[in-house]
This record gives structure tokens, C-alpha cells and sequence, in this order.
């Protein structure tokens, strides 16, 4: 058994992802927001069970008596099967629910039952010209073994029977992700009407297999998940690169974990496919609906109409920025703090461009884990290598399901003489850094940024994050060092001003919580704020009762994983907890520690999970400058007060928002926190 006082990651996690699920449950969250939060959740179960559920699979092969903290793999699969198929109704009755508004909003999802005669002859055109060429039905046998499926793609199997023979054939189409899954149909009556790729191919599966006898044909949508892990080996002899090009190619035959299918499919064609499949009755398979793959309603369409989605919010200009004017200039004046995606990542991009061109500079360092489809930082640091600048990216080729992307960027930046370093062996590098060299005053300046989330503008615009940009020799000279590990792994610097992983943070962590406790003991003020993605290490969440138990005032604030058990022990020491699901993704992490009235804040880029602590290169900055150490704290105070998107993290895992008072006003912290800084920046 677990122990009473943690709860499994995973169990928690699913409870994360409930929270997500209820905001497309919310009438007061625009409609296709809405549908956006139900292919967010499809995607992260994707994920979910891709990496989570197939790690759980592999321990119980490998030791069915195997016990963590949060109870044994075994336990926690069979909980995980029970809640995914209480979400999974959950999901049904949401989305059966949006159709509804849908339709009082003149958009209607028609499938091929449903067309009119013109529409019917749109869909054919639509048909011949875009679909037919890319579909590659595979007829099922008994002797042939099935092809490797997809496990990020979605697949009609198909019935087909000969009433007068009694003879059955069965194939596989597989549904074409080159194409939009969303077709808009033409309509004469003022209403719109959007038709899935699935049933445009249902529509026309005569065409697609009339060389067969049959008087009943049918098909039902069905996915599978395989497990992700890469399974790098440590073969000196290969290089890294090929490692994770192989590792890729594997996942392909990876052993399927999850199974979801129309509930309707025949019982027939269910177990051929799961016998194909290799499936288990270990193996997560779940009735489902007619439709799969949810996480391409991210790209529902929009129609136009302002009042079904979020109201553009125009990012704000940093005050202290002004155009055509030198950025390391007001970085020397002032450390800057960039809150995005309130503050626009242009910043930081005008900053490598400034760079990549300043005669002055000499030298550009950035650490790459995930950038956006066409980076702008990719860019700017190809073209400071272009203007003779000295440029080192180090490059995590593990970022997971970006490692493709990953390999085709480094590629790019060392043909362009980018020096281009491939993370550490056996330690993945989260750390968000980049560091600038520059000659001034007849001598070699550095310029520090720190942050919490990747140098990526795609997720910037709906990623919460923090960005320092410094100038604070301390800090600038510990960024340098780690750069230095990066080239040369067997030495390992001395950190006065950052935390790093894994050699500092877990003890500084420790430590600075056990000061609190210190202070509590002798009758002084002692609190803690933490805001992280994920609380899942064991040892310190029972540091963190031991905290509460002494005295010690503790505000967490975390919105994934969390395996603390907020009512641990007697009522008085139940510690304040909860977690923020709204229009942005909470994503950034902040330390606050009292420190007998002298605050110690810090911005981190790893959460509190056993793997950031000892097995990443993360770095904890601090804040130093008491103005933005104040920008901060207003913005967890907000958050704290929160009555509209913060849900309350409890033992129950109800995921209950946080009740108005009688004469309160709605707060939504992230609304408030933007209208706050654009007060600032005037």
C-alpha cells in the first residue's frame, strides 16, 4: 500500500486533467474555448498514457511486487482505468452538451446522415479531389500479420458483410493527417455546418470498396496509444543524434497501452483487432464514441463570430522599452522582469537581433529545449553567426515528442556555424538561459536571462511565464559557469546567487524550508509560497508537513501534479492549496520564503518532481531587486484571492472552485494581473 500521506502522480495527474475537462464544461467560458479545452485534455491523455500508463506497464513486467510511495504500478493502473472511464463519460456528456450550444449558435457538426442533396455532391467533389488519393485501405486476414499503426493517428475499421454468402470482410483506413479534420460545408439557409473527415470517408465508402460483394458496410473510429520512451541505450560507439533517430524509429513498434473505440464496433471486429494488436486484459481498452483523436478540436473553426471565443488581449510594452533604442542600455540601468504572455516575447527577440548585429557583441550562449515552428530566436542566433558573433547553443535532443524537430534545428544552426552542444550524458538540460557577451568600456560585460519556460513565441502567447534579464555580475558570472559545465562535465562550479540541479537546489530547498521551521519554533513570522507545475517528490512534501506541523504558513499553488494530502493531519494544519486552469497555462515556478522578513524570491525552471531535483540541469535565479520582487508577490497574492479559476486541491480531489464570499466580487486573477501591468506600463 501507499503511504497515507502522498498520492500517486499519476492518480493526481488525472485529477489535473478533470480540472481541465470542467473548463469545457463551463457555460461562462466561450464556446469554442470551450471545444479548444476538450482536444487540450484529449491531448494531454494522450500523452498521459503514451509515457505515464507505459512506464506503470513496464515495472509490472519487470517486477510485479514493486511498491512506490503512492502504492504499487499494479494498484495505480487498475485506479487509473476506473477514473479515465469516469471521464471518458464525463467527456461524452461535455461534448454531447457543446453540440447542443453549438446548434442554438446556427453551427451544426452533421455527419453523412445528414446532408443535403447539394451538400451530399460538395462532399463527393470534396472527395475525389482531396481524399480518395490518400487513403490506403488494408484488408484484414487471418494470416497476415497487421502493419505498425500510428499511434498518433486515428483509424476507421470497416465491416463489410455478404448477407446472401455469410462471408465477412474487415480493412483498416487510416484517417489522412495531412488533411483538415474539420470540413465546412455550403449552406443556403444562413446556418453553418462543419463535417468531420471521418464521415466525409463514411459518406463515400462505396467508392472506396466497390470491387467487393456486400450488403451491409459500416465503420467505426478507433485509436491506440503506444508507449513513448525512446529507450536510449549507452553505446559510446553511436552518436548521440543517431541514438535519438533510433530511438524515434522504435516507437513505431513500441508495445501498444491504451485502446479506445467506437462503442458500437462489432464484437467481432473488436477482437480481431485487439488479437492483432496484442492487447491484454491488463491493457486500458475503453468504449468511446463515435469520434477519436479530440485534440484536433484545438483547431476547430473559428467562424468569425468574436462572442464564442476568449477577446483578443493585445500584449503589453514593456515600459522600459522604447523603439530604436539599445536594450542593453536599459538592462544596465535595471534588472527587467518579462511576464508573458501579458508582455509581448518580441522583447526578447529584438534582444538576439540586437545582438546578433551589435558590433559590440562578441558572444551569444542560449540553452534550446523547445522552440516554435519558425523561430524567431533560431533566427537571430543563425544570424549572429552569420555577422562573425561566437554563438553556443546547447541542445536538448530529449525534449519529449520534439526530438525530431530538435535534431532538423541543430542541423540548421551548425550549418550556419553555430556551435551546437547536445545536452549532458545522462542529465537532460531544462534550464532556460541564454547569455550575452559584449565589449564595453575596454572591457567584456555579460548579460544574464533566466527563465521559467522555453525561448519558444508560439507558447509564450498562452504559456504564463517569467523572464529575467540581468546584469548583476553574480548572476551573469553563475550563468557563465554553467555554460562552462555544459563543454566540460567533470567540473562542477562553486553557486553563491543561483540554485542548480542536481547539485544545489535539493539541499537549498531543504535547507531553506528548515529555517522556516527555525523561526516558527522561536515565535517569528514564517512563511511559504510555492508555484510550480507539478509537486510530486516525496521527501519534500514531508518536509513540508513537518513545516506546517512547526508553524510554518504555506501557500501552494501548483497546477498538474500534486501528491501532497492537503488535510494531512489535524484541521489546524491543513495547508492552503490550489490550482489555476484558465485562459493561459499557468507554467511558470516561484519560490518565496520568508527569511525573518528579508523575502528570498526566486523564478525556477524545475518543478518539485524527483527528476527535476537530481536528474536535470535546472537553475533557480533570484530576484533581487525589490520592485520586482513586489511584482511577484502581487501576482501570487491575486492568485491566492482568485474566486473564478482557481480550484481548491483537496484530499477528495473535487477540484471544487473557491466559493465568493456574500459580498464578494469575481476575481479572475490572470485578467486582474494583466490590467494590473498595463496600469504599470503607463
Amino acid at each position: 500500500m501507499g503511504s497515507v500521506n502522498f498520492r500517486s502522480k499519476e492518480i493526481s495527474w488525472l485529477s489535473f486533467n478533470a480540472r481541465v475537462l470542467q473548463e469545457a464544461a463551463r457555460d461562462n467560458v466561450p464556446l469554442i474555448e470551450r471545444i479548444k479545452f476538450l482536444g487540450i485534455y484529449s491531448n494531454n491523455m494522450d500523452e498521459f498514457f503514451r509515457v505515464r500508463v507505459a512506464i506503470l506497464k513496464r515495472i509490472v513486467q519487470l517486477d510485479k511486487h514493486t511498491v512506490f510511495e503512492g502504492g504499487s504500478p499494479r494498484d495505480i493502473l487498475r485506479n487509473i482505468h476506473t477514473m479515465v472511464i469516469e471521464q471518458t463519460r464525463m467527456f461524452d456528456k461535455t461534448y454531447d452538451k457543446i453540440i447542443q450550444d453549438l446548434g442554438k449558435q446556427d453551427i451544426y457538426i452533421i455527419n453523412e446522415f445528414d446532408l443535403t442533396r447539394d451538400q451530399g455532391e460538395f462532399v463527393k467533389r470534396y472527395f475525389q479531389k482531396k481524399v480518395r488519393g490518400n487513403l490506403m485501405p488494408i484488408i484484414l486476414s487471418k494470416r497476415r500479420e497487421l502493419p505498425d499503426l500510428a499511434d498518433d493517428g486515428i483509424y476507421l475499421a470497416v465491416y463489410l458483410k455478404d448477407n446472401i454468402e455469410g462471408k465477412v470482410n474487415y480493412a483498416l483506413i487510416e484517417i489522412p493527417s495531412v488533411l483538415d479534420r474539420f470540413v465546412l460545408l455550403p449552406s443556403n439557409d444562413g446556418k453553418k455546418y462543419v463535417m468531420l473527415l471521418d464521415d466525409v470517408i463514411r459518406y463515400e465508402l462505396d467508392d472506396i470498396f466497390y470491387m467487393f460483394n456486400y450488403d451491409e458496410i459500416g465503420a467505426y473510429t478507433f485509436k491506440l496509444t503506444r508507449d513513448a520512451e525512446l529507450d536510449i541505450n549507452d553505446d559510446i560507439s553511436e552518436s548521440y543524434v543517431k541514438k535519438i533517430s533510433k530511438g524515434l524509429e522504435r516507437r513505431k513498434e513500441a508495445i501498444p497501452v491504451r485502446f479506445v473505440h467506437d462503442k458500437n464496433m462489432p464484437e467481432e471486429l473488436l477482437r480481431i483487432l485487439l488479437k492483432k494488436l496484442n492487447y491484454s486484459t491488463d491493457d486500458a481498452v475503453i468504449r468511446g464514441g463515435r469520434y477519436h483523436n479530440f485534440k484536433d478540436f484545438i483547431d476547430f473553426p473559428k467562424f468569425g463570430s468574436k462572442h464564442l471565443t476568449y477577446p483578443s488581449v493585445p500584449s503589453i510594452p514593456h515600459k522600459h522599452f522604447k523603439p530604436s533604442s539599445s536594450l542593453f542600455d536599459v538592462v544596465t540601468k535595471r534588472d527587467i522582469l518579462l511576464h508573458f504572455p501579458y508582455h509581448s516575447f518580441h522583447h526578447f527577440i529584438d534582444y538576439l537581433r540586437e545582438a546578433s548585429i551589435d558590433p559590440n557583441v562578441r558572444e551569444i550562449k542560449i540553452t534550446i529545449y523547445r522552440v516554435g515552428k519558425n523561430s524567431g530566436v533560431v533566427k537571430a542566433l543563425r544570424n549572429a553567426a552569420r555577422n562573425g558573433k561566437k554563438v553556443t547553443a546547447v541542445m536538448e535532443l530529449q525534449a519529449r515528442f520534439d526530438e525530431k524537430a530538435n535534431i532538423s534545428w541543430a542541423n540548421k544552426l551548425k550549418n550556419d556555424g553555430v556551435k551546437v552542444i547536445f545536452g549532458v550524458p545522462g542529465l537532460k538540460v531544462h534550464s532556460k538561459l541564454c547569455l550575452v557577451t559584449r565589449k564595453e568600456n575596454g572591457g567584456l560585460s555579460k548579460y544574464a536571462c533566466v527563465g521559467t519556460g522555453n525561448f519558444n513565441e508560439d507558447s509564450a502567447g498562452i504559456f504564463a511565464d517569467h523572464l529575467l534579464m540581468t546584469k548583476h555580475n553574480g548572476i551573469a558570472s553563475e550563468v557563465c559557469a554553467v555554460f562552462d559545465f555544459f563543454s566540460k562535465n567533470y567540473n562542477i562550479p562553486e553557486f553563491n546567487h543561483l540554485l542548480v540541479s542536481p547539485f544545489s537546489l535539493r539541499k537549498s530547498m531543504e535547507d531553506y524550508i528548515e529555517k522556516e521551521m527555525e523561526n516558527a519554533a522561536k515565535g517569528e513570522e514564517a512563511y511559504m509560497y510555492i508555484k510550480v507545475n507539478n509537486l510530486v517528490d516525496y521527501d519534500l512534501i514531508q518536509l513540508l508537513y513537518k513545516a506546517r506541523k512547526a508553524g510554518v504558513k504555506i501557500y501552494l499553488n501548483v497546477r498538474g501534479m500534486f501528491s501532497v494530502v492537503s488535510e494531512f493531519d489535524k484541521p489546524e494544519n491543513k495547508i492552503e492549496s490550489i490550482g489555476i486552469i484558465d485562459r493561459y497555462l499557468e507554467h511558470s515556478r516561484i519560490f518565496v520564503f520568508c527569511n525573518r522578513g528579508d523575502e528570498k524570491v526566486y523564478i525556477s525552471s524545475a518543478d518539485f518532481m524527483t527528476r527535476n531535483l537530481d536528474r536535470r540541469i535546472e537553475v533557480v535565479c533570484p530576484i533581487y531587486d525589490k520592485k520586482l520582487k513586489q511584482e511577484i508577490k502581487i501576482m501570487l497574492d491575486m492568485q491566492r484571492k482568485d474566486n473564478c479559476s482557481a480550484r481548491i486541491l483537496n484530499n477528495d480531489m473535487d477540484n471544487f472552485i473557491r466559493s465568493k464570499k456574500e459580498d464578494e466580487q469575481e476575481f479572475r486573477s490572470q485578467l486582474e494581473f494583466y490590467n494590473w501591468l498595463k496600469e504599470l506600463s503607463n
